[in-house]
């Protein structure tokens, strides 16, 4: 029997049309007087929609009916911002094995999105309880209801009845209804963050007189960062800070107020949060320590009752312990944060964990002459976190490339969801700190991965995530994609002023997993200036050159003016990325030193007005490992997106709009079929799955063997970590294999091209290509054997884990043995409806 206020995970935090939150949860009994406000506050228009008749107040026992629900065949939901309900969606189950769904929106909420977003947690908690057909009568005029089912990606079949429609339409995920949820979530989300990026009027609570605390940097910073809306100071005693005029509380300002940010005691938040809820502030950020991060179960309390507090009242939060924000944006000039420095108009998104960390990375960005166009900050991360940051970097036109410093992942699933659709337009780079430990800060309450080092990283290269080793490393890559194009491959020309640094340099090309490319060149010293512009161009126009690295000792000073217009006069028609390195016995330090004498940055051009590097300025490195180890990241992403394009495409072609994703119901049918008997999950062999595993285009063949000629053994496996999902591992079978960790990983979807580069990418795999003569194995029959796992990995949804022995070649692919472990699906966690977190 469920409990009165019905299953915890029914309940979760939205973010709606507006970017502002609201709170959805079953109905409970204790709902009744809030039920009756929100009646009563219905317009006479909704009411007679709903109910078909004016209905002026609901009696004792329609509250009772109302409230009073089994949450099984009759079920509802209530949307709730601070202690009102603002919305209603239920259904009640039809002899038909149907069920009746209706839902009521606050006239003041409607337009927001509400309805779909009802209709999208009411249908996953029906599919939950066996329920596959929504049905629903509807007046004619409803026209707002009819296109709620429609804009949420249903295909609904209408009949007219007596006066009024009968609409009835299935609930089982489709393509279609994928894309519409996603589309919807991310626009909300990034609308959310559009709203703290951009706010017209900003509140410092806690602003302070003593210079030096952080209620008076954040004014300072405020003030000097050209912030072009209202600033209200929130000091008890004073009459105005830094210029501005102060207010005793919150509740003295205007109402509506953007943005507040809070730097008062941890001890205070809480108080303060409620303070902005009744004065209808927008959104927070918290700057204030003694939360998670100081590891004390009452640091832990308070941040999750500060969390519930600001999105049960329609407010998001960045923090707390956080930063801060900062947009560049001319018409805006936010320097919300604790960072001295306000960086230059640039087309960066940079969003970073760690508030240190953040500032010093900020002023490592300015020295390198890179700019932003936003910046977070998040702190804690208690509800503001790095996928809302990419949702709208992703919709973003003053984005063009996104830098991440991650220290834990929150929802990694669908972070390398939302990742992958970002980086398909903009690149990504990221540095995660804990990488080899999978360690994460105190403060970050996330669970640990099960998953190697390997595989993570592996994940994060399939989603087209640019990874780093480091700060310096992430800023080396965004200083060329800041600058230049992206190359189309990986070969590099170098053009050096002495034999020794080209030798040294097609040395570091190498080292770096790219290939000399066909236009290297020495320009011998002293510079011939019209000789190195020549070569340069000539490589620009090489077919065998997809990058062009200049490498030169420090030129005199004498000689910098014309090493310059040089390589600006034959980088101004490039299409491909020049990048230049300087060389000096007293390394990178001296080299620049130089040049920085000469009026160079640690680029060659002229800055920007903004005082970044303007466009086409060439990226100036210090060592030829540091700019081989960038190009070979930033070329990298050229041969993902080339496999992503292909791709995408080919998942376009293949998924019909509103075709279901897969017949999910057999599938659950087979595995219900093999779990008779077994109520807590059981160890399924091969033998028995067959109808399973053929189902998913898996073929099966217990007679074929190793032995064959040409045949090699390979072990493909599902990994279903709390994390990140289903994982597909593939490498060949074997104790030497397994010991050296030679396995490739992958997280579904699993196309052609994702089996393909799973199984080219191990050392070993050289045999499966003919090994001493053998012939080569069927590579499309073996892809096919792992585009077929990678189904099953991702539409089965009590699968707990595979390991299937593949024998592979030249006539073919076949499992011959193996188990695959399986879970009631009352035992698998329900995952995908739209949670801020």
């Amino acid at each position: 029997m469920e409990p009165a206020d019905g299953p915890a995970h029914w309940e979760a935090d939205v973010v709606l049309r507006d970017g502002r939150p609201c709170h959805v949860r079953p109905i409970s009994p204790d709902d009744a007087t809030r039920l009756r406000a929100f009646h009563l506050a219905l317009s006479p228009e909704t009411v007679y929609l709903r109910y078909f008749a004016p209905y002026p107040e609901l009696t004792e026992a329609d509250v009772t009916r109302f409230t009073t629900v089994d949450h099984d065949s009759r079920v509802a939901l209530v949307a709730t911002v601070g202690n009102d309900i603002i919305g209603v969606a239920r259904y009640d189950r039809l002899a038909s094995g149907d069920a009746e769904v209706a839902f009521t929106i606050r006239d003041d909420h409607q337009g927001r999105g509400l309805g779909s977003v009802l209709l999208e947690h009411l249908a996953a908690a029906a599919r939950e309880r066996g329920v596959s057909r929504f049905v629903a009568d509807v007046l004619p005029e409803n026209r707002r209801m009819q296109s709620t089912f429609e804009d949420a990606g249903y295909r609904t079949l209408r009949e007219m009845g007596d006066g009024y429609l009968m609409l009835e339409f299935d609930i089982e995920p489709t393509a279609r209804l994928q894309q519409v949820m996603e589309a919807r979530e991310r626009a909300s989300e990034a609308r959310s963050i559009r709203r703290l990026l951009s706010p017209g009027s900003v509140a410092v609570i806690g602003a302070s007189r003593t210079p030096g605390t952080a209620g008076h940097e954040l004014l300072r910073n405020l003030r000097d960062g050209g912030f072009t809306g209202h600033v209200f100071a929130i000091h008890p005693e004073a009459d105005q800070i830094l210029g501005y005029p102060c207010l005793r509380s919150i509740s003295q300002a205007p109402a509506g107020i953007d943005l507040a940010i809070v730097a008062v005691r941890a001890d205070l938040v809480l108080s303060i949060v409620d303070e902005c809820a009744s004065a209808a502030v927008r959104g927070l950020v918290v700057v204030s320590m003694g939360f998670a991060e100081s590891g004390s179960d009452e640091g832990r309390r308070r941040q999750a009752e500060l969390v519930a507090r600001a999105r049960g009242n329609g407010m998001r939060v960045v923090g707390p312990a956080a930063l801060g924000v900062i947009s560049t944006d001319p018409r805006v000039l936010l320097n919300a944060s604790l960072a001295p420095v306000m960086p230059p108009r640039g087309r960066l998104g940079f969003f970073c964990q760690s508030g240190g960390l953040g500032s010093v990375i900020l002023e490592s960005l300015v020295d390198r002459g890179l700019g932003v166009s936003s910046f977070v900050s998040a702190g804690n991360r208690s509800d503001v976190s790095g996928n809302d940051l990419l949702q709208f970097w992703a919709e973003d036109d003053a984005t063009d490339a996104v830098l991440l410093y991650l220290e834990s992942i929150g929802n990694p699933r669908k972070f390398t969801r939302v990742v992958r659709r970002l980086a398909r337009s903009k690149p990504v780079v990221a540095v995660r700190s804990g990488r080899s430990s999978q360690a994460v800060p105190l403060g970050h309450r996330v669970r640990l991965t099960s998953l190697p080092p390997a595989a993570v990283d592996a994940i994060f290269e399939q989603c087209g995530v640019i990874q780093t080793d480091s700060v310096r490393a992430l800023l080396d890559v965004a200083s060329i994609l800041a600058r230049q194009p992206l190359p189309a491959g990986p070969a590099v020309s170098v053009i050096a002023t002495a034999e020794a640094l080209a030798v040294l340099a097609d040395d570091a090309v190498r080292a770096a997993g790219l290939r000399v490319g066909g236009a290297g060149a020495i320009v011998p010293l002293p510079l011939d200036a019209e000789a190195l512009e020549a070569a340069v161009r000539r490589a620009g126009i090489d077919p065998d050159t997809d990058t062009i690295l200049v490498v030169h000792v420090p030129p005199l000073p004498g000689d910098v003016p014309a090493f310059r217009e040089a390589l600006l006069n034959a980088g101004a028609s490039l299409t491909r990325p020049l990048i230049a390195v300087s060389v000096s016995s007293a390394g990178e330090e001296l080299g620049h030193r130089r040049l920085e004498h000469a009026r160079y940055g640690p680029w060659i051009g002229a800055p920007a007005p903004s005082g970044a590097a303007g466009p086409g300025a060439i990226p100036l490195f210090g060592t030829l490992e540091d700019a081989t180890r960038a190009i070979a990241s930033v070329a990298a992403r050229s041969r993902w997106l080339e496999r992503e394009l292909a791709d995408s495409d080919a998942v376009a072609a293949a998924l019909g709009e509103g075709e279901p994703v897969l017949s999910i119901e057999r599938a659950e049918f087979l595995a219900a079929d093999l779990m008779s008997g077994y109520p807590l999950g059981r160890l399924v062999t091969v033998d028995e799955a067959r109808p399973l595993l053929e189902f998913f285009g898996v073929t099966t063949d217990p007679t074929s063997r190793s032995d064959l000629p040409g045949a090699v053994a390979c072990r493909v496996r599902v990994l279903v970590d709390d994390l990140f999902g289903p994982v597909v591992v593939f490498g060949l079978d074997g104790d030497i294999p397994e010991l050296l960790g030679d396995r490739s990983y992958a997280s579904p979807p699993i196309t052609v091209a994702t089996a393909d580069f799973l199984i080219r990418t191990p050392a070993s795999a050289v045999l499966l290509e003919g090994h001493l003569g053998s012939a080569p194995i069927d590579h499309a029959a073996l892809v096919r054997v792992v585009v077929g796992v990678g189904a099953l990995a991702e539409h089965l949804p009590g699968l707990a884990s595979a390991d299937l022995l593949v024998i592979a070649h030249p006539a073919g692919a076949h499992v011959v043995e193996g188990a695959i472990s399986l879970l009631p699906l009352a035992a698998v966690p329900i995952d995908g409806d739209r949670r801020v977190m």
